[in-house]
């Protein structure tokens, strides 16, 4: 799940405004079939061995096969951070009111709170932490979840999640991110969206984007996240010329990490090595912080993570599992939103998946520009307000779609003052492909890169970005975008 060792899980600002695209331009998802509550882990397919799993079949009211789990309880590791280094208000307890079975076949994490405001709260991690692939095999970590099924004002401040920390930080707490961390699931706020994540390098910044990540996000279709068991998985595969993680929602990869984003040493530092699992609801931090905070008076205690099965599946070959239909893994660019810009084409080649410089533009209404402070100098496009917008003909994108469009972009209005970019094709009246919302940076200077899916665009089209805004003042600067897979 989450930050450890003082780190936090993202910006306010990116977070805010990448849930904000996440939610504008949903992506097309696969149906999802609705099974019971307590449906047995799947069969082991051809080619693959089990090597870890718990139904949570047992007594109500019963806590975990202390044989498998253990529990991680009050506010801290010894020696490590308070609030596990994220934050986070509660403390963690092994008292079966906050971690228990149901009798059904499922554990129950659920939040509690007492007369005095006090939260409590569940974490549990295997005691196995050598959960990792053989020499060009898999390994496959898999959950069926339900997320505490609450939303709005009553969910804030929950943080669910199901991740992955690697086996060196048990006994130092102070190593991450550079052992590396695989959040499979993480949610807040009863939001409809997952976040994966992985974690490596240094921080902050690094190779790895530090502290938020080499992350992807999507949201849950059929039922929500919270109103329904979804499949949370990751497959971590040696068998490819270039060793990657995939990340699954109900058998969909919607997030990948290859090592080739990164240099040699920080893949290793972070592979090298086995992983344990960890399951546990927090409350507060600062990944709730960045979309409102919380608890507060109005957050609902007693709302359950609700957790059908754990697998680990290992392979040494075969095929992939049923729920893991095969996929091809994008080329460019990675996921993670870069702060460096890909390398620009040459005048008159405007390729979608490398830098379009912004002031580059072949007609425009409303900006200027400036010198940039931002890495790789040049000029940016400034004095952006609503109703402006740029041209930049001839964007070539290919015969496969581009879903992803990334924007470099730094604000430095008064707070309240806010406004989108879109993202439209071939007149500037046209039904925006995407959008994302972008408010103060901290300054006109203060760079960041924003996601936003978009709808699949294939093909050559003149592409127009356009700014709204309910307030007349200038709200954005820009430096340089690009589209990726």
């Amino acid at each position: 799940m989450r930050l450890t060792s003082g780190r936090r899980r993202r910006s306010a600002r990116r977070a805010v405004i990448a849930a904000l695209s996440t939610m504008a331009v949903a992506a097309a998802a696969a149906a999802v079939v609705t099974l019971p509550a307590n449906a047995a882990a799947p069969p082991v397919p051809t080619g693959w061995s089990q090597v870890f799993l718990d139904e949570f079949d047992g007594a109500a009211g019963s806590g975990v096969d202390t044989a498998d789990w253990q529990y991680t309880t009050g506010r801290s590791y010894p020696g490590g951070p308070d609030g596990f280094g994220t934050g986070e208000v509660e403390t963690m307890t092994a008292d079966t009111a906050n971690v228990s079975l149901d009798g059904a076949g499922n554990l129950r994490i659920t939040p509690r709170r007492d007369s005095a405001g006090n939260w409590t709260s569940g974490r549990i991690e295997t005691k196995r932490s050598d959960f990792q692939p053989p020499a060009g095999g898999k390994l496959r970590t898999e959950a069926r979840i339900r997320m505490p099924d609450v939303t709005g004002a009553a969910a804030k401040g929950y943080w669910p999640a199901f991740w992955m920390l690697g086996a060196p930080y048990r006994g130092n707490w102070w190593n991450w991110p550079g052992v590396g961390e695989l959040d499979i699931m993480e949610n807040v706020q009863g939001i409809n969206n997952l976040w994966a994540t992985m974690h490596c390098g240094t921080s902050p910044g690094g190779p790895c984007n530090e502290k938020s990540g080499i992350g992807g996000q999507t949201v849950c279709t059929g039922a929500t996240c919270q109103g329904g068991f979804h499949t949370y998985a990751v497959e971590w595969d040696r068998s490819t010329a270039v060793e990657e993680m995939r990340f699954y929602l109900d058998g969909v990869n919607f997030h990948t990490v290859r090592a080739s984003q990164v240099d040699p040493a920080t893949w290793t530092n972070a592979t090298n090595h086995g992983y344990f699992i960890i399951l546990n609801v927090a409350m507060g931090g600062e990944f709730p912080e960045a979309f409102g905070g919380g608890p507060d008076a109005g957050t609902q205690p007693g709302y359950s993570m609700v957790v059908d099965y754990v697998s680990v599946l290992r392979s040494t070959g075969g095929t992939a599992p049923p729920s893991t239909p095969p996929t091809t893994p994008p080329t460019t660019p990675p996921t993670t939103p870069p702060t460096t810009p890909p390398t620009t084409p040459p005048p008159g080649n405007r390729g979608a998946y490398a830098a379009i410089q912004a002031e580059s533009h072949d007609g425009q209404a409303g900006t200027a520009k400036e010198t940039t402070s931002d890495t790789g100098g040049g000029q940016d496009l400034t004095t952006i307000g609503n109703g402006d917008w740029a041209q930049y003909k001839g964007v070539d994108f290919g015969p496969t779609a581009a879903t992803q469009f990334y924007g470099r972009v730094a604000g430095g209005a008064a707070g309240g003052v806010s406004g989108l970019v879109e993202v439209r094709l071939d007149s500037r009246t046209s039904t925006p492909v995407g959008s994302f919302a972008v408010a103060g940076t901290g300054g006109w200077q203060s760079w960041r890169t924003v996601p936003a899916n978009i709808t699949g665009v294939t093909g050559t089209h003149d592409v127009y970005l356009t700014f709204t805004s309910g307030q007349p003042a200038d709200y954005v600067n820009l430096n340089w975008f690009h589209f990726g897979h």
